[in-house]
């Protein structure tokens, strides 16, 4: 790795209305360095590399791209200076094939006859021999004439990396790249981004999940509130020293679960049945009661949860509240009966991103402050929204603040906020930390634990071993649609848990 610098950033501010995202940010990258950002949600990292790419324009500071001046109006220019960023959402267009996908806006033309040069086609010949090159550089067969919608989220992931070394980018920024890759992916993922960094491939590396950090990065930068606050070599820091940096304080239980007298049973699942998904699932869930539902990618977990409170059909076996058989047609149906289902994706199925925090908390319960003829009680309104603010510390100045404005912890706790409200006895919380950073994750478990001392029956399903761990008192593991097995508090370990979901 070379010491000497291929970006400068110096000094960097940015304002939105009502919120000051960046304050005099500094920061460095290295030629042919794996340089981590970190910091909790609202940190101000998403804003930085916003900048660097040309999304937005600093209100002051100034960047150095090998050492000259850098200024871009779109990320296109971005692009064409050699910097390229890779989002945690795909941004490829499924219809398409892998090589429309990543020449998509730059293809290679050629004159269609040599006497009129400004007539040209699409040279697909070309294309094809860099496409060709560039996953060979990767390491990665793959066929050049597949159709994207048809791959899986690793290789989705591959093509955008290829995507970007189609522009001969100097610099990559990842943003999140594992968030929905398995642990094998994941390792596939750092042998292509060691071999990059090995050619001299500068990158920026945004995460969550400290441990990779250490596994892939040369040095870490630490961002908290838009403020810099620390930048260390990673052989000369530990998980403990960055998550301080990271919240402000030293987080000394990550997962904070009370001791709660487990009561009587709630949930009773007898035989459930879905074709080609759940198969014979047998189990039950009591008062007070975490239960965590684990298992790899595939495992039937979330199709549990949709088939649990009437999002899916079963097509056999028997579903007990309180000891009375119940079904329900519709996901409305089971929340009349007492169960919430707080789903993985917030931004798709959670919440209304562009819509105010008191519209998303209430709109589960809009019948109950609602006139005969459908008016909202405004002051009712307000009131139920104030209480979660204040219940589940929800970072926003007020009621009328939009969603999308919020980090993903406290979008996630608006999620929580929305399912409280219509005062449940069972809630399944479908990866309720995923995404978020290690000080709202820790407040989230922190609610997770109040809820059950409450007396909810909390459903918990996580592909995050160590929170499974630290957060339930029995683990339902499942298997390819199947229960493989039962495991109690006192007989959790990370080998019993994979032994069975394996």
């Amino acid at each position: 790795m070379s010491t000497s610098n291929i970006l400068e950033i110096q000094g960097i501010d940015k304002q939105f209305p009502g919120v000051k995202a960046l304050s005099n940010v500094h920061i460095d990258l290295r030629e042919g360095e794996v340089h981590a950002v970190c910091g909790e949600n609202g940190a101000g990292k998403s804003t930085l590399m916003k900048i660097i790419c040309g999304v937005h324009k600093p209100d002051s500071g100034t960047i150095l791209l090998s050492g000259e001046p850098y200024t871009v109006e779109n990320p296109n220019e971005a692009y064409a200076r050699g910097i390229a960023i890779i989002y945690q959402e795909s941004s490829l267009l499924p219809e398409l094939t892998v090589l429309e996908n990543i020449f998509m806006g730059h293809e290679p033309q050629k004159p269609i006859v040599p006497f009129l040069p400004a007539v040209k086609m699409i040279d697909y010949p070309s294309m094809r021999a860099k496409a060709s090159s560039i996953f060979e550089r990767l390491g990665m067969q793959i066929d050049l004439d597949a159709i994207v919608g048809t791959l899986g989220v690793a290789t989705k992931q591959m093509i955008e990396i290829a995507k970007a070394l189609t522009f001969d980018s100097q610099i990559l920024i990842l943003d999140e790249p594992t968030a929905a890759l398995t642990s094998r992916e994941v390792e596939t993922l750092f042998e292509t981004i060691r071999k990059l960094r090995a050619e001299g491939q500068s990158m920026l590396y945004i995460s969550h999940r400290l441990d990779e950090i250490f596994q892939i990065a040369d040095r870490v930068t630490v961002l908290r509130d838009g403020e810099y606050i620390e930048t260390a070599p990673v052989t000369s820091v530990d998980k403990n020293q960055i998550v301080s940096w990271m919240v402000g304080r030293t987080l000394t239980n990550l997962y904070p679960k009370e001791e709660v007298e487990i009561g009587d049973v709630v949930l009773s699942v007898e035989g459930l049945c879905q074709e080609g998904v759940l198969d014979d699932i047998d189990f039950v869930a009591r008062r007070g009661e975490i239960l965590g539902i684990a298992g790899l990618a595939g495992a039937g977990r979330t199709e549990l949860a949709l088939a649990l409170c009437g999002l899916t059909q079963p097509d056999a076996g028997e579903i007990s509240l309180n000891g009375e058989r119940v079904s329900f047609e519709s996901y409305r149906s089971a929340m009349d009966h007492g169960i919430v289902y707080i789903s993985e994706d917030r931004q798709a199925y959670g919440l209304v991103l562009p819509m105010m925090l008191r519209v998303n908390i209430t709109h589960k319960v809009l019948p109950s402050i609602s006139n005969l003829f459908g008016i909202i009680d405004r002051g009712q309104e307000r009131g139920i929204t104030d209480e979660y603010i204040e219940k589940l510390d929800i970072r926003a100045p007020d009621g009328d603040f939009v969603v999308n404005n919020l980090s993903g912890g406290n979008q996630q706790k608006v999620s929580v906020a929305k399912s409280l409200a219509v005062d449940p006895q069972i809630l399944i919380l479908d990866e309720p930390t995923r995404g978020v950073d290690v000080g709202a994750k820790s407040e989230i478990h922190r609610i997770i634990s109040g809820l059950a001392k409450m007396g909810k029956t909390i459903l918990l399903i996580s592909s995050d071993l160590p929170e499974i761990l630290g957060m339930s008192d029995r683990v339902l593991v499942m298997k390819t649609g199947t229960k493989a097995g039962e495991v109690m508090r006192r007989d959790m370990t990370q080998e019993t848990i994979l032994g069975m979901a394996l």
